[in-house]
């Protein structure tokens, strides 16, 4: 489990590489809107954040209303920078593949398993509705796989489908979560795990 140390200095050292990088480049390569010349405007789940330059500090749009500022995790604005370092301009390939099959997966494969399949699992398997209601909160696209499965745009060029098979008397409910096979090349298989537990706990919220 990391410690708040960790994700101190792992933003710190993602903002002194971001810092020597073209901003307009980053904006391009990441599909992020370049707000103004000094900040992006990022959404990520069911939240806005501007990030100022050349600082890459976080605040949320939210707290513009005069509710007071609103925490950011650290994990998310992390995850957000690492997103943003990607050195390739990559597009989604169309191909699908399972946690195992991303490179550097095998080594996180537990940690994935309990931060999102299990969650999913234990969470939506016998609630449905629940997961369709939250999954429409956050812009999913219904697909055709499974009893219920829809497609999310976490990031401008990261894709990632839940699907779940309906548990009953007999069978215990299924799920599993694909990525498209280019966010090995914009990610860490470390990152893809929190990635897709920060999807699968943003929708058990939203299912509330």
């Amino acid at each position: 489990m990391a410690r708040v140390d960790d994700y101190i200095n792992a933003k710190k050292l993602a903002v002194s590489q971001l810092a020597t990088l073209n901003y307009q480049e980053i904006a391009d390569r990441t599909g992020f809107f370049r707000d103004t010349d000094d900040s992006y405007r990022i959404q990520f789940l069911n939240r806005t954040y501007r990030v100022t330059l050349p600082e890459f500090d976080f605040s949320d749009t939210q707290a513009l209303d005069g509710s007071g500022p609103i925490e950011i995790p650290l994990q998310e604005q992390v995850l957000i920078l690492h997103y943003m370092m990607a050195q390739a301009p990559v597009t989604p390939w169309g191909k699908w593949v399972a946690y195992r099959e991303i490179p550097g997966a095998s080594f996180y494969f537990e940690p994935f398993t309990k931060r999102a399949v299990v969650p999913l699992k234990n969470i939506f398997g016998n609630n449905l509705v629940g997961f369709k209601t939250a999954a429409e909160k956050l812009c999913g696209k219904p697909i055709s796989e499974g009893d219920a499965g829809f497609e999310f745009l976490v990031f401008p060029k990261i894709p990632i489908r839940l699907i779940l098979w309906e548990g009953d008397e007999e069978f215990a409910a299924e799920g599993t979560i694909l990525f498209d096979e280019s966010i090995g090349q914009l990610l860490s298989a470390e990152d893809v795990a929190w990635l897709a537990g920060m999807l699968v706990y943003r929708l058990a919220a939203l299912s509330k």
